[in-house]
């Protein structure tokens, strides 16, 4: 049985990213499982916070006014991001599937765990001020929760969350 390592992300991993998940098994060839939620209901006030934070004013606005994505539009941005990491594995060399999961991944996770092959859990997010200070982010969740290792990584940076 080959180990699989789970990748919970918010966006398509960067090149940077998937060389440093491989980079954690040099030696092995794990397969990859990349996990994206179909992201719809994200609490206001921290995602105004955070898009402020990283200068996105306009993202900031519009969430402010109601703007949301649609279910299906969330769904869809989630299968593209999926499909652009599956890829980026793909191109160093590595197996990976994907799957949207529900806002919350946190289930989608449970049972990828209780599956039983599954190694540990790598997240990659982008910085989140409130969740990363109150340890109410996905890896500060999982790791309370899972019985397999938590490795929480900034995306696009070498920064570990």
């Amino acid at each position: 049985m080959t180990a699989t390592i789970l990748v919970l992300t918010e966006d398509t991993l960067a090149e940077s990213d998937v060389r440093q998940i491989v980079g954690l098994h040099p030696d092995e060839t794990p397969s990859y499982r990349v996990l994206v939620p179909a992201d719809t209901e994200r609490p206001l006030i921290p995602w105004i916070i955070d898009a402020l934070s990283m200068g996105e004013l306009r993202e900031a606005w519009d969430r402010a006014t109601g703007h949301e994505p649609s279910r299906t539009q969330a769904r869809e941005t989630a299968a593209q991001q999926i499909a652009g990491s599956v890829a980026a594995f793909t191109a160093a060399g590595r197996t990976a599937t994907g799957e949207v999961t529900d806002d919350d991944p946190l289930p989608a996770l449970r049972s990828a765990v209780a599956g039983g092959d599954v190694r540990e859990v790598v997240v990659v997010t982008y910085p989140h001020m409130v969740e990363d200070t109150f340890h109410t982010d996905w890896a500060s969740r999982a790791r309370e929760e899972l019985h397999v290792p938590v490795l929480h990584l900034y995306s696009g940076t070498s920064e570990l969350g």
